[in-house]
């Protein structure tokens, strides 16, 4: 009982944030008749208004981000095209990012130093676990393969603190530049602004629950690894 109890806590705890996410998101995704404009036309006004030179506004089917390599704002069909406070918040929280990059605030440096080596853990993590039955049919030790996969699980929570560290700056795109803008600049009517900020909420953890959501994939490769020491 208390195994079955602490099974369902660790699954709301990693399936929780995901499936809020995706509640609100689609909650707020009815369009507005009295919504001026798209999502991706707020997004290229703004970039015209804080004059962020060389930034462009695109679509894309990998999800809404901001690329401050290629220095684009990538948005989602549906945010893109979309007249829902969804759509107008997400891609205000994406232009927030642009600002930041644009503005070189010393936040940004949080993702510059530790998304690329969340990405690497990730793979390295991903890999040592592809490795397990590879170990376990060289050496023929169990315990070769117990060590793959508490380096493979480590390398997992690893990567999840360090998109805990990177948070600030999802947080900041949201609530110090993209909900003070819809606010300011009345690009909202002030009985959709909760609606905006659970939004902006939402877009600031997604990659906190991108990331509970690998180690939810990660209990896959746990099966196979019990199958492999057998």
């Amino acid at each position: 009982m208390l195994f079955l109890l602490a099974l369902l806590l660790v699954l709301s705890l990693i399936l929780g944030p995901q499936l809020w996410i995706r509640w609100v998101m689609r909650k707020h995704d009815t369009p507005v008749a009295s919504m001026p404009g798209t999502g991706g036309e707020l997004a290229q006004h703004l970039i015209d208004r804080f004059e962020i030179h060389g930034v462009t506004v695109e679509t894309t089917p990998q999800g809404d981000h901001y690329d401050p390599a290629n220095r684009a704002v990538r948005l989602s069909d549906e945010v893109f095209h979309g007249r829902s406070v969804t759509a107008v918040a997400v891609a205000a929280h994406e232009v927030g990012h642009a600002i930041q990059y644009h503005r070189q605030e010393a936040i940004t440096r949080l993702r510059q130093r530790y998304l690329p080596l969340a990405t690497t853990i990730q793979r390295l993590a991903v890999t040592l676990l592809f490795a397990i039955p590879l170990v376990v049919a060289i050496f023929r030790v169990p315990h070769a393969a117990l060590l793959t996969a508490v380096i493979g699980v480590a390398a997992m929570l690893v990567a999840v603190l360090i998109q805990l560290v990177i948070l600030p700056l999802e947080w900041d795109a949201s609530f110090n530049k993209a909900m003070p803008i819809l606010i300011k600049g009345n690009y909202l009517p002030p009985e959709l602004h909760d609606a905006a900020r659970q939004v902006l909420k939402a877009a600031a953890l997604t990659y906190v629950a991108a990331a509970l959501m690998d180690m939810l994939r990660l209990g896959r490769w746990l099966a196979i690894l019990k199958g492999s020491i057998r």
